[in-house]
Parts: C-alpha cells; structure tokens; sequence
C-alpha cells in the first residue's frame, strides 16, 4: 500500500528593505523548508505569513507596518520579524492580532515562533531542502553575507542598535556557502554587509585553513579566494579604508569586478563631522584617479544625504564641485529624514523641507549628466553582459560589469532569443541614455 504523506504547512514571505534582510529571509526559509514546511507564493494558501521588516528610516517603518497591515487584513496569521522588531510595542499597540515579534537575524526564534503557530505533522519525508538553500533571487545571482553589524556610530543611523556591533563570519565558512552556490547556478555573487572593508576586525583577522591553505578574515584574503569561485563577485558597501587599495589589482586581474560601491554620504569636512564620519575626501580623490589608473574600467558608485542638518548652500556646493571631479559612475541621494533614536535629531539648523527638494534636484540633474557623459564613451566599445531576462520576441536585458542589480542601470539588447538567462556574453554597445546601455550581442 503507497504511503500517504500529510500535507505540510504553508509559510508566506514579504520581504522588505535592503539586500541583507533578503538574506536573512533566506536564511529562515530554507530552516522552514529543511523542517518541511512548503511555502506559499500568496496569502490565500499560506497557513502562516512572515513579514521581515525594514526600520532604517521612518518611511520605511511605515512600509512595513502598512505590509503588516496588509497580511493581516489577507491572511490573519502574521509573524513579524527583522529591524523593526526592536519596536515590538509600536507594532503590538497597532496590530494587537500579531502572533509573535523577533528582532534582526534572530533565526530560531522566528523558525521557533512558525512551529508553534503551524506545527509540523511528524514526517521523516518532508524534511528536504537544496543543499545550496532557498533563494529570493534568481539563479544566477546571490547575495553572499560576509558580516552582521557594525562599529561605526554615524548620527543619521540606528543600524548599531538594530543589529548591534561587528559580527564576522568564518572566511571558511563564507567560502563554503560561495562554493555551493555555484554549484546551483549561481553567475555572481554580491558580497554584503554594514561594512564590508571592516570584514575580520572583530576576530582579529583570524586565518582558516581553505583548500589546504590558511586565508586571513580580511577583505582582500576573501575577495581574491571568491574569485577564484565565481565568475563574477561585486563588493558591496566598501568603506575607503587604506586596505582597498589592495583590492585593485584583484580587479585588473579579473579575479573581481571592477566595482566598488562606497558610501560616502558627502564630501564637506563640515557635514562630514557632523555626521560623525571620516572627513578626509581630498585624499579619496587622489586614491580614486590612482584606482582608475590601475584599472580604467572601474565603476564607483555611491550614495549622498543632501539636506542633513547643519548643511549649508556652500557645503552643498562643494559637494557638487567635488562629485564634477570625482566623476562618479553611479549615484544615489537622500534627503534627510530623522529617524527615532538617531543622534541627528539633536542637531540644531535643521534644513528647511523645500531646501532639501531643491538640493535634491540638483544633485539628480548633476549625476544624470555625469552619468550620461560616461555611458556615452563606451558606444562602440564591446562589454561583457550578464543577462537577467530574455524576452519572446528576442529582447534581452543584462547588466554590464558596472552595473548592480536592482540599484544601477540596464544593458537593453536586441536579436537575443539565442540567450539564455545567467549567459555572460560580449555585447556590442550601440547607443546609451542617461542611465542604461543598448547593444546586440557581438558576432
């Protein structure tokens, strides 16, 4: 007689914020799926909801109360996890029907709070799960997460007391996980954390024997034994630390893209004080032209909050002036907002909503034109392509090695049915705009 299986649970994911909580979503379930539990691409077939929030800013608390709001209102059975189960009482005060509230990569908790709200029937044949995990992205790429936490006290950030200090991973470890997800399919990996060029302080850059050879808990060591993994590996938040430097050789050599996304927040010495952060961007403009000179194809890219409080019009200005220098690739901004608990909220001279919408504009205008300038100059030129879709009427879209997914541009390409997703192919750029690239996939 054919054994009959009990039908598992159902688990319902709503994933918010940045990619490290992508991760952690990841990480809780394929716990999930390896204790059995099936999960569910809708509220209706789920038999319980996870909602892991985002509590960096106000607005983004506000996303996930109203996406708590949400699966509640769909489903009624809702866990809440991530940054934002610091606020336990904020949540239970709105959403007193929450089952269970954990904090930041509190994994067994979570998985702990989902058996009890849908037990899982005692069953040896459910218990199976990939060896490489469940993934929230597509095959071809992943999010590597090298570290929890950080040691930086930034006045506009709350992230020390969300997820506390510096917490590094193994180097073993970390290698062990890149390796497995190559092995199912993945292209490139995106290495993450608070503070990816601080990866080994905390353990005292601790060596682990890899493969029959010690490597160092230190960014360099780590960057160069995952290029040997994948074919393409993105660093990730990259603090301009001395140390960096090490890393572009690495790059010229192809062992790591020629990437970097550094958050610099600004460039005024004044703004960079009050905001508790290094003020030394002079000589980050040198160290950039000599990056540029080891490896001319580098892509930097970063992010800028305009309008933080004690901000004048001449430090916004020279923010300007040093970005016309810098000649950055690719450029996010912010405008200030208080977030509860961060120290910039004491800060006196406070700027005026309509100032930071005005500075906001401009900072736009100004990097959409260096951007355009810079994609212009590679028409004509042939650039390897990752491709992230592939259309029924032979369209294609990939990024080049300059571009990140979700936070950069786009290579559009035309007569590309033949590829597949996850090829990385020479691709002919044909024209550009302020952002993306268009090409053909070269003969």
């Amino acid at each position: 007689m054919a054994t009959v299986l009990p039908s598992p649970p159902r688990v319902g994911m709503v994933s918010l914020g940045c990619p490290k909580n992508l991760v952690d979503s990841e990480r809780i379930l394929t716990k999930l799926r390896s204790d059995g539990y099936q999960m569910s691409p809708d509220y209706a077939g789920a038999d319980v909801v996870l909602v892991n929030t985002c509590g960096f800013l106000d607005s983004a608390k506000e996303e996930s109360l109203e996406a708590i709001g949400e699966a509640l209102s769909e489903n009624g059975r809702v866990i809440v996890t991530g940054c934002m189960g610091k606020e336990a009482e904020t949540i239970r005060a709105r959403f007193p029907k929450v089952l269970a509230i954990t904090g930041a990569h509190e994994y067994e908790q979570v998985v702990g709070a989902v058996h009890d709200a849908a037990p899982m029937p005692p069953n040896a044949f459910l218990n199976l799960v990939p060896e490489s995990g469940l993934k929230l992205t597509p095959r071809h790429y992943s999010y590597l997460k090298i570290s929890e936490g950080c040691n930086h006290r930034c006045a506009f950030c709350i992230i020390p007391s969300l997820r506390g200090d510096l917490v590094s991973r193994r180097p073993d470890a970390i290698l062990r996980e890149a390796e497995k997800l190559v092995e199912a399919g993945t292209k490139e990996l995106l290495v993450i954390s608070q503070d990816t060029s601080a990866y080994g302080v905390d353990i005292k850059h601790f060596p682990r024997m890899w493969h029959g050879q010690e490597v160092r808990a230190h960014m360099t060591d780590l960057a160069r034994e995952l290029g040997k993994i994948a074919p393409w590996v993105r660093l990730h938040y990259v603090y301009p630390y001395p140390h960096v430097d090490q890393v572009i050789p690495l790059m010229a050599e192809g062992l790591v893209l020629p990437y970097l996304d550094i958050p610099f927040q600004h460039a005024s010495r004044n703004v960079l004080k009050l905001m508790r952060r290094p003020a030394n961007e002079a000589k980050v403009l040198e160290r950039v032209h000599k990056w540029r000179e080891i490896s001319p194809d580098i892509a930097i890219r970063s992010t800028f909050v305009v309008g933080f409080p004690g901000e004048t019009e001449e430090d916004f200005q020279y923010l300007l002036d040093w970005l016309d220098e810098a000649q950055l690739d690719r450029v996010g901004a912010f405008r200030f907002e208080p977030v509860e608990g961060a120290a910039a909220n004491a800060l006196p001279d406070h700027v005026p909503e309509e100032v930071k919408e005005e500075r906001y504009a401009r900072i736009m205008e100004k990097t959409a034109a260096i951007s355009a300038a810079k994609l212009a100059a590679k028409v004509g030129r042939t650039l390897p392509v990752i491709i992230d879709a592939v259309d029924a009427d032979g369209g294609a879209t990939g990024r080049s090695q300059a571009d990140a997914p979700e936070i950069d541009g786009e290579v559009f390409l035309r007569d590309a049915g033949h590829l597949k997703v996850g090829d990385i192919t020479p691709v002919l750029i044909e024209e550009a705009d302020d952002h993306d690239l268009y090409g053909v996939p070269a003969a």
